[in-house]
């Protein structure tokens, strides 16, 4: 993973960004800003329009505290091929088990009803779904960065600071990770409360496009992640464009976005 990324500080600090962002999709991310969204609508509407960012924020924060301690406490430290390759394989079976997920989800919910994103660790801490003070919506970010995936990136932030010169470098990667999933999972919050606030048909199938976008990136990044493990030449190919691809997973998840929004705007809100 080290060996893949840019050498020079500017085009890393841009694919870190990157990373972020690409983060910030994923599909426990949003189940989970989807839950404390809705929860929070009725009651406190201004608190569920916040609820995206908030999460990030406290899901940043502990990335930035474990590459911290990792920095501090190893100066020479790299990840077990072994490692890396069992991590591998676990993220390709998480990202297809949700895919699945999300596609039975949209076939199931019934019509004019709107879907509810699929995840797990959802499921394992689902009573924080109904947390209605921002302190608490930040922790349940914190909490869902305990994942292999998360603390796996935050002790490479840390290798990667002390390749170029210790731990502010560490945290301004750290900061930046934070940024790019705060822009990605603030805007899912925005979108879910316009969506939450919506009525009728339209609103529903707005989101059964955005089900189906999330399990769609789930299958893609998975048989991408297949691929490289079991294609040398497809490494290849790849070599060097990991920030391309990012870049156009966040494009189709915008458009998504987009044609979503438009639905919405379409819908009557009942009382009007």
């Amino acid at each position: 993973m080290v060996e893949q990324l840019p050498t020079q500080w500017a085009s890393l600090c841009l694919v870190v960004f990157g990373l972020g962002m690409r983060h910030g999709l994923d599909a426990d991310h949003l189940a989970a800003i989807d839950g404390l969204t809705r929860f929070n609508a009725q009651s406190q509407p201004r608190l569920a329009r916040l609820c995206g960012a908030l999460f990030a924020l406290g899901h940043g924060a502990l990335v930035i505290i474990v590459a911290l301690a990792v920095g501090s406490l190893a100066h020479q430290w790299s990840v077990p091929r072994i490692l890396e390759d069992a991590g591998a394989c676990i993220s390709i079976a998480y990202l297809l088990f949700l895919g699945v997920i999300n596609v039975v989800t949209v076939i199931y919910t019934a019509p004019g009803q709107t879907v509810r994103i699929g995840g797990l660790r959802g499921r394992w801490l689902g009573g924080l779904a109904g947390a209605d003070r921002a302190w608490l919506v930040a922790l349940t970010g914190a909490l869902f960065a305990i994942s292999f995936d998360t603390l796996t990136q935050a002790a490479l932030f840390a290798l990667l600071g002390a390749q170029f010169g210790g731990l502010l470098f560490t945290l301004g990667l750290s900061i930046l990770f934070m940024t790019g999933m705060l822009a990605v999972d603030g805007m899912n919050g925005l979108w879910l409360s316009r969506l939450v606030s919506g009525r009728g048909r339209d609103a529903a199938r707005a989101s059964r496009v955005m089900g189906l976008t999330i399990a769609g990136i789930s299958f893609i990044v998975a048989f991408l992640g297949i691929g490289r493990l079991s294609m040398p030449a497809l490494v290849a190919w790849l070599e060097g464009s990991e920030l391309s691809l990012g870049l156009a997973i966040i494009l189709l998840v915008a458009a998504a976005y987009l044609v979503s929004s438009r639905r919405i705007r379409t819908t009557p809100v009942q009382g009007r």
